[in-house]
């Protein structure tokens, strides 16, 4: 196959994430009439991460931390987004990274390419640290944007009783225990924490 063929195919490949939308959302019965696709998703992480680098001080490599913000859903073009609530995390991880070396593996730089999906996936470096952190942080963002769109009834939840039991019986929102659920579940640094702290107790524009 040529360099021209390899470059269009990967191109098309990749476009199909437009059409991808985020499952989550659909999850959380969130009523628009339109919810961000995975490749919208991909463009506000690479945004954030941007403004996260300017704001606070990180020592890291942010090329290297664009690159893989860019590649790291990009499995989902053939297994589609995957719902962590409902698949198993090694299913979700293998399937995944089957479909990320099927993708990249045509490229002459396939290779290099997926070692820096691999690295974003096993979170060790300062650069997948910081990712990950960023593309964490920008679900939140857009479940604090659309609850502010009253976007989400909390009485129509179905499935995930404990939540909802929560919500229900406190004064909390729907984005405040997506805020709450992912700061007693993932290891943010101090900068990442203030950030959650500042969108829980102000109104997002």
């Amino acid at each position: 196959m040529s360099k021209e063929q390899n470059v269009v195919n990967y191109y098309c490949f990749c476009n199909k994430l437009k059409d991808v939308v985020r499952s989550g959302w659909g999850y959380f019965k969130v009523k628009r009439d339109r919810v961000e696709s995975v490749a919208e998703h991909i463009y506000g992480v690479q945004m954030l991460a941007i403004a996260m680098k300017s704001e606070f001080e990180y020592d890291i490599d942010m090329m290297k931390v664009i690159m893989m913000l860019a590649i790291h859903e990009l499995g989902e073009i053939i297994v589609g987004d995957l719902i962590p609530y409902l698949t198993s995390a090694d299913t979700k991880k293998s399937t995944e990274h089957k479909a990320v070396h099927r993708i990249l593996s045509p490229l002459i730089e396939g290779e290099k390419i997926e070692e820096l999906f691999l690295e974003f996936d096993e979170r060790k470096t300062p650069e997948a640290i910081f990712a990950n952190q960023c593309d964490k942080f920008e679900a939140a963002l857009q479940c604090k944007l659309y609850d502010q769109e009253g976007c989400v009834d909390v009485s129509k939840l179905e499935g995930i009783t404990t939540i909802k039991k929560e919500l229900l019986e406190s004064d909390k929102s729907w984005s405040d225990m997506w805020i709450e659920t992912d700061l007693n579940k993932i290891a943010y640094d101090e900068n990442f924490k203030r950030m959650y702290d500042y969108i829980k107790n102000n109104k997002v524009e």
